[in-house]
């Protein structure tokens, strides 16, 4: 990252891999862009950038500089390794936080569990332009993606027939769809649906929301 990279992710515009911030706000904020970024495929915070690339510039570095790494050593689980530099831009500085996509996924707010708690982590991902809360079966996916836990040999029973019998038809099913067709719990349809992305036969999409459908592969 240099000074050259700094103004074109500015002239770039907010995107997947570039967030801006205009002032450092909150640890938990910070931490769910962090998360995100890291859970997905890595990005950039710019602080000191406003959403309209007005530069404000930071207050000060050092100070700034801490914030954020206490924010990604202790208000992330697990802890995310970034990396922090400031450059000048129109004789303010605008500090870029550097987040590689993570090896150990799913990173989550702090919450002082022992354990991942599908039903009260609040995991995020990078859709778009915006940090998204990441459903159960997103978080499952970035759990057994992390593990390299891939699906060889999987059998597919009369649920999934119905969900290829669906897609013939449709663009897209999601798993309250798939529960009503199959008069299965929405339980058993999101472990079906999770299942055959495992297994190579489904693609998983997030909406902005943070909802999600999937689809076939071709």
């Amino acid at each position: 990252m240099n000074r050259k990279k700094i103004l074109e992710l500015i002239e770039m515009g907010e995107g997947l891999h570039v967030e801006y911030k205009q002032r450092f706000s909150t640890h938990e904020k910070i931490a769910k862009s962090i998360i995100a970024f890291a859970n997905t495929s890595g990005g950039v915070i710019l602080i000191g950038v406003d959403d309209d690339k007005s530069i404000y510039g930071i207050e000060s570095e050092k100070s700034d500089t801490e914030l954020v790494k206490e924010t990604a050593e202790k208000f992330c689980v697990p802890p995310v390794i970034c990396n922090i530099n400031s450059y000048e831009i129109e004789n303010k500085e605008v500090m870029a936080v550097d987040i590689p996509e993570s090896d150990i996924k799913p990173h989550r707010i702090q919450d002082y569990k022992s354990y991942l708690d599908l039903n009260s982590a609040q995991v995020y991902v990078r859709v778009n332009d915006k940090s998204v809360l990441a459903s159960k079966e997103m978080i499952k996916l970035l759990q057994t993606r992390q593990s390299n836990k891939s699906l060889v040999n999987y059998s597919v029973g009369n649920n999934e027939k119905i969900v290829f019998e669906y897609l013939e038809k449709n663009e897209k099913i999601s798993v309250k769809e798939l529960s009503k067709i199959a008069n299965i719990s929405d339980r058993r349809a999101s472990r079906t649906l999770v299942k055959l992305v495992r297994a190579n036969l489904l693609l998983i999409h997030v909406k902005d929301n943070g909802e999600n459908y999937f689809t076939s592969i071709v």
